[in-house]
């Protein structure tokens, strides 16, 4: 590793630590407005759907919803399993046996 690469690397550490530090240092004090804080709750499904959604609908880089995409049924078996449950694990398990299922006897 030359001189470049360990400022590079030492710069992304600080301004990455420094970021979740500022929120540890300063996150009692600051006080956000009722509307962020209400936006703010659907940060994490936010962040979940445009991690799954590319992957389901996309595997291979280009959209693919035939019955060769055994990312899709599963996909949609977890979120039934979700929305019927109500349990994290249920739906992940849920999910995997129909990707695996899919991936066994149709793919």
């Amino acid at each position: 590793m030359n001189t470049e690469q360990a400022l590079i690397l030492a710069g992304m550490v600080v301004v990455t630590y420094g970021i979740r530090l500022s929120f540890l240092v300063f996150g009692h004090s600051v006080q956000f407005p009722a509307w962020l804080e209400r936006a703010l709750r659907y940060v994490p499904a936010a962040v979940l759907t445009a991690l799954i959604a590319p992957m389901a609908l996309a595997p291979q880089g280009g959209i693919d919803v035939s019955l060769h995409n055994a990312y899709l049924p599963g996909t949609i078996a977890a979120i039934a399993v979700a929305l019927w449950t109500r349990q994290t694990l249920a739906a992940i398990l849920g999910g995997f046996v129909v990707y695996g299922l899919w991936r066994w006897l149709v793919v």
